[in-house]
């Protein structure tokens, strides 16, 4: 399966992509994303924003806490989880497009060139009219999370939390969570990959909409 734009960078171990089904899509190249204003001496951007490429984690690294309980979230970030979920729910693409547009800058939404959200998932999801996609986004965030990079600049709440996890080390349950989202093709992709590389969502702690992309 499978964002754009600017270029992305500092990538979250384990921050996210697709292939096959709902997984299979066309891979596209990968950009940084810069915030415009942020600029060195030499007119270059430099302010780094958290990555939505996937990257396999680190060997020794202990995989984070693993969050279910919604009431830890900052009221910014529940605020706007419930937003982007009753949009979902709604059943209309432009609803969503519209809980994008509400943030500074739009949320990274490809790993391609495009520019328009509802366009790129209809296009996606030619089945459903991208209607799919809304599903697949009501799973990600009904999911347990991952608080990440604590006191950085990159600070991010992230959904699945498998995002972060290394997935040859899931429990049996784990996996049944993860199925409800993935297919066994894409969990074997994903094996060979080296990280969970599907739909993955991050919102910064001011309840910054960052991405909601999947690709690799």
């Amino acid at each position: 399966m499978l964002f754009s734009r600017h270029h992305i960078v500092l990538a979250m171990l384990g921050l996210f992509a697709v292939t096959g089904g709902a997984f299979a899509q066309t891979k596209v190249r990968t950009e940084t994303i810069r915030p415009p204003g942020a600029t060195d001496k030499a007119g270059t951007d430099t302010q780094v924003k958290p990555s939505a490429k996937p990257s396999p984690p680190a060997a020794n690294a202990a995989p984070p806490e693993i969050i279910t309980d919604l009431s830890r979230l900052p009221q910014p970030v529940a605020r706007v989880r419930e937003r982007i979920l009753a949009a979902a729910k709604s059943g209309e693409l432009k609803k969503l497009v519209t809980a994008m547009q509400t943030n500074e800058t739009m949320p990274i939404f490809s790993l391609g060139d495009d520019k328009d959200p509802a366009a790129f998932w209809r296009k996606t999801y030619p089945d459903s009219d991208g209607i799919e996609v809304l599903a697949i986004l009501i799973g990600i965030l009904e999911a347990p999370f991952v608080h990440v990079e604590k006191g950085t600049p990159q600070e991010m709440y992230l959904w699945p939390y498998f995002a972060r996890m290394p997935l040859k080390s899931l429990t049996p349950e784990q996996k049944v969570e993860l199925f409800r989202i993935v297919t066994g093709a894409d969990y074997k992709d994903m094996l060979d990959f080296g990280a969970y590389s599907f739909y993955r969502l991050g919102l910064g702690p001011d309840g910054t909409w960052h991405f909601f992309v999947s690709g690799d």
